[in-house]
């Protein structure tokens, strides 16, 4: 009975004065920056990362694949961490994998961004398997045609009807060149503050030299925890 009592006291002193843990999954939370880019987690997160991807960079897609879920548990959910994604854009299609990631609402752009980089491996291959006749339908005709030509030979519109978007929605945001020149205007940003190629990050809004991976990112995110 003493060593219970014993126990209990010991707990007692543990918890008294200790505030009580949030309740709130940050996960839930995306907010949107003045300049168009999504944000997952507490805006006022002590620690804010930025992600600079490219849909059809493999290496992007291999970080998705590393991190995502380990910094939502980890830190994201309990308000520590922000995870902001910039668009860094390297060919017409990754343009308009892009204009489809940030389609609709800003409650979809997360799930939109992970259903493209975690089938890559499924329609990168058409990148290099086109022939050229394939080719000249993404850089021939409007802006909408072009994009609706990728989308259509990359399989994503299968991707974006299993997301819920039916097709008039995602030809309008196929459609959309004033999205395209934000996100172009972003990558232009984006090469004056020194990103040189993807995935790449920023800590606190310093450019992090040389990491380019999660095996690299983690102990510098964690550092600052």
């Amino acid at each position: 009975m003493t060593l219970r009592i014993l126990a209990i006291a010991a707990i007692a002193a543990l918890t008294i004065g200790a505030a009580p843990a949030s309740k709130q999954n940050w996960n839930q939370t995306i907010t949107v920056t003045p300049a168009g880019n999504h944000v997952l987690g507490n805006p006022d997160a002590d620690v804010k990362l930025v992600e600079f991807v490219s849909y059809t960079c493999p290496h992007c897609a291999h970080f998705e694949e590393q991190a995502d879920s380990a910094m939502r548990v980890t830190y994201v959910a309990q308000g520590r961490l922000s995870v902001e994604v910039r668009n860094f854009l390297r060919d017409p299609v990754d343009l308009t994998a892009a204009l489809l990631t940030n389609c609709g609402p800003a409650s979809k752009f997360f799930a939109n961004h992970s259903a493209f980089m975690h089938s890559q491996d499924k329609w990168i291959g058409t990148l290099a398997n086109a022939g050229p006749t394939q080719k000249q339908r993404w850089s021939a005709g409007s802006f909408a045609q072009r994009t609706k030509a990728i989308a259509t030979d990359f399989g994503f519109y299968e991707i974006m009807k299993n997301r819920g978007y039916e097709r008039p929605a995602i030809d309008e945001c196929l459609a959309d060149e004033a999205k395209a020149q934000k996100l172009a205007a972003g990558t232009d940003e984006a090469e004056k503050a020194g990103v040189q190629g993807t995935p790449s990050f920023m800590l606190g809004g310093t450019l992090l030299a040389g990491t380019h991976n999660w095996a690299a990112l983690y102990p510098q995110i964690q550092a600052r925890m």
